[in-house]
């Protein structure tokens, strides 16, 4: 009976809550509900952490070197995708890069920010695939807390933006996100083509400092709010990209201590944590 009771006063606490989301993207792939997107990301934990190294404990590494090559050099093509919608959605045609607010009319613009919030949290599931790579290539020691955690909580996060808030300023991040991500998977693109393009993989140092403006960037703009009279609608989003913002600034400034101030010395088990996803070190736990 308790439980009953329990169960019937989450079920209304969820109707009150879901019932102010977004009715324009309830339809789309994934939106309906958290559930299917906790399914897939408990799977992604699941397997990355478990099932998968023990499937590959006794099996040969796969060489996966024209699908890493095919996969990062896709993951630029519709990153610079996601870059062009966002500034034609908003960040280039209106948006103040101060208190901009999400526009929830069915304008063709305010549609084309939420379709492109949408493609962008799908992107999410797709660079799930970072950490499945290393199962499948036998690199559990690049597996980290920090990685998994990054890739598992970015599209769970990302679905209450989606489904309550898709425009307005909880969005220059991603923009941000989309061009750094330009550059990087470039790189491991290039990297993943062997030694022969290794005298192309100089600006590798550069990789940490754009990794480390962009941190900047996000959490200086996300601070306005704190400093403006602004109607954001939905505050919680503030606060959720400003923390991480923050967090990911502090790692990063670590790395950048440990790795250039001190003469590029890493002791050794951070140097397997950052090592890349082909194998030439670069951090890896990381950059988005």
């Amino acid at each position: 009976m308790a439980l009953n009771e329990f169960t019937s006063r989450a079920v209304r606490l969820y109707d009150d809550w879901i019932k102010d989301a977004d009715p324009r993207v309830e339809d789309w792939l994934l939106m309906s509900s958290p559930l299917p997107q906790t399914i897939i990301i408990s799977a992604y934990i699941y397997f990355v952490t478990s099932l998968g190294p023990r499937l590959m404990e006794n099996r040969k590494p796969f060489d996966l070197k024209k699908v890493l090559i095919i996969y990062n050099f896709s993951v630029v093509a519709f990153s610079l995708y996601m870059c062009y919608e966002f500034v034609m959605s908003g960040w280039g045609t209106g948006y103040s890069f101060g208190c901009d607010l999400v526009d929830y009319s069915r304008s063709p613009q305010a549609m084309r920010m939420a379709s492109t919030c949408w493609l962008y949290y799908f992107s999410k599931f797709i660079e799930m695939l970072d950490t499945v790579f290393f199962v499948l290539r036998k690199k559990n020691n690049q597996i980290t807390f920090l990685h998994v955690y990054h890739h598992s909580i970015m599209p769970f996060t990302w679905w209450f933006g989606v489904k309550f808030a898709p425009g307005g300023l909880g969005t220059f991040h991603a923009l941000l996100n989309c061009i750094v991500h330009v550059i990087m998977y470039t790189y491991y693109g290039l990297a993943a083509l062997g030694p022969a393009y290794q005298k192309y993989l100089w600006w590798k140092k550069h990789l940490t400092l754009v990794q480390l403006i962009q941190f900047v960037i996000v959490t200086s703009h996300i601070a306005q709010y704190f400093f403006m009279d602004c109607p954001y609608q939905y505050p919680i989003f503030v606060y959720i990209i400003g923390l991480y913002g923050l967090v990911f600034l502090i790692l990063f400034l670590n790395f950048w201590y440990h790795a250039y101030t001190r003469g590029n010395r890493l002791p050794r088990v951070l140097k397997d944590r950052l090592s890349d996803r082909n194998g030439n070190g670069l951090a890896h736990n990381k950059r988005k």
